[in-house]
């Protein structure tokens, strides 16, 4: 570990440091005027414009407080534990021979903690891995919750009080879906946490991070919340709490502690193009795993609700096409067969603005209400529909993952200034994809290109009307509208794209 003297830092930073011999010049409004009558800066009366202006900005938490770190490490430190994890694990084929380039994807390098953190072997489909992460006590009598990635595939979990005491863990139950896990310890009168309220928390407040990064028990580190409601690649029914406190390797299940001492999430990921912190921190919050972990303690398992559609977020473009007054809510590009949403009459291009009167603004939000909701859970949705706005009720099913199909392509007919070069698809590509209607798009350029659509996409619909034939796209481009909401369906998803014509 390569520590920086304080020396080498502030010539880094463009001050000259001298020797106790070597003297360095002030700068002239730091000296104190030595002329005879002359007032010095310690004993001038400020005025009070200079005043008000030099008063500093209060440092308030959400509490009403200045946060008191010291207390807060001194009293819930002790309930925050180290995670070790023994086990096998099997490679698979595409993990022990990956490409170096995935190592370049900024996605692949959302680190998931330490376990499993080995080098990948091609000759060896098994390896053994130890691994490390934290937890929290939430229960006197041995109830901690952490990450479901610090514990997946582990033969032997090893929980360590600040005390030094060791305790074998059992994994009561996990939940990929939001990467909690819950165990158990043998003990009695343990040190707990005290549980806050996340939608309490606004961007600005305070937090404290405490955890093990690096092996490093009982470490502790502090910044503020940068953002709520995130939504990360593969974690769509978490609504993340972003952070600026450095979280690395080894914090995974750790608790994030208000500016009040309260827990208002677990740390579980951080975005990283060198393995370690680069000012990006994400917490799942203490709401959603609790939520989790009444429904582990009950059963031993968990189940998700699923509503059975693809959404994608509107921006200025769509809203306009699709005569919203504001870009909030989302919006569905496609409809499962059979699904919750098939049966409560949802379809394409609707945009779902509230959630049981909860406000929807990103499409995340309405995946992070549904997936903690309950199979079979009764749901009032507001949906923006044909310029009118409908309350549709929806019985929510089971959390079963989509069937994805393939489209093939052909010949084509150019379709105007949208840059698209258009084709009907034959009855075997028709079946093959499970479309029954659409343009296959065999050229793009222009606008359509600019706007990200693709060779190979199927033009279903233009602000919401099917379009079957090239004729049907031009008669609707005849009205001249300012922009376009394009419904494709690519690699068996369906995605609405703005095109901009004006």
């Amino acid at each position: 570990m390569l520590f920086k003297p304080l020396t080498a830092a502030l010539i880094a930073a463009g001050l000259v440091v001298a020797g106790t011999a070597t003297a360095f010049n002030l700068p002239t409004w730091l000296k104190a005027d030595t002329r005879p009558g002359a007032v010095t800066s310690q004993n001038a009366p400020a005025s009070r414009d200079a005043s008000a202006a030099a008063s500093p900005v209060p440092m308030i938490s959400a509490a009403g407080r200045v946060p008191d770190y010291r207390a807060i490490v001194r009293q819930f430190g002790p309930a925050v534990v180290g995670i070790t994890v023994e086990g096998t694990r099997k490679m698979a084929a595409e993990e022990s021979a990956a490409s170096p380039d995935a190592e370049d994807d900024p996605y692949f390098q959302f680190f998931r903690g330490l376990p499993g953190m080995q080098p990948r072997l091609r000759d060896n489909p098994a390896v053994p891995f130890r691994g490390q992460g934290s937890g929290f006590i939430i229960s006197a009598d041995g109830l901690i919750l952490t990450n479901a990635h610090v514990v997946r595939e582990a033969r032997e979990v090893t929980v360590k009080l600040s005390d030094r005491r060791e305790f074998a863990a059992r994994v009561l139950g996990t939940d990929p879906v939001t990467d909690i896990a819950v165990l158990r310890i043998d003990a009695k009168q343990l040190p707990v946490v005290r549980l806050g309220d996340p939608r309490e928390l606004e961007v600005g407040d305070p937090v404290l991070a405490i955890g093990a990064p690096y092996g490093l028990e009982q470490s502790a580190t502090q910044g503020i919340v940068s953002a709520k409601g995130r939504s990360l690649p593969g974690d769509s029914v978490v609504p993340f709490i972003q952070t600026d406190a450095a979280v690395n390797p080894g914090n995974s299940g750790g608790p994030l502690f208000d500016g009040g001492g309260a827990v208002v999430g677990i740390n579980a990921q951080i975005y990283s193009r060198s393995g370690g912190f680069q000012g990006l921190s994400f917490a799942i919050p203490i709401n959603v795993a609790l939520k989790v972990k009444d429904q582990i303690v009950a059963t031993g398992k968990v189940a998700h609700a699923r509503l059975g559609v693809s959404i994608q977020d509107l921006n200025q473009t769509l809203a306009q096409s699709f005569g919203l007054p504001a870009p909030d809510g989302a919006l569905i590009a496609s409809v499962a067969p059979r699904s919750a949403a098939a049966a409560a009459g949802l379809r394409s291009g609707d945009v779902v603005t509230a959630v049981n009167g909860e406000p929807i603004v990103r499409s995340g939000s309405l995946s992070s209400l549904i997936g903690m909701s309950a199979p079979g859970d009764k749901v009032r949705l507001k949906v923006w529909r044909d310029r009118a706005w409908q309350e549709v009720d929806v019985r929510l099913g089971g959390a079963e993952p989509p069937a994805k199909v393939a489209v093939g392509a052909g010949s084509a007919v150019p379709a105007g200034q949208l840059g698209l070069a258009l084709r009907e698809p034959g009855a075997g590509e028709r079946q093959a994809a499970g479309i029954e209607r659409g343009m296959v798009i065999e050229g793009v350029s222009g606008l359509a290109a600019r706007a990200g659509v693709a060779v190979g996409d199927v033009l279903l619909s233009i602000n919401g009307q099917p379009v079957q034939s090239v004729e049907q796209v031009r008669g609707i481009l005849q009205a001249k509208p300012g922009s376009v909401a394009l419904l494709v369906e690519r690699q068996g998803e369906r995605i609405f794209v703005p095109v901009k014509l004006g």
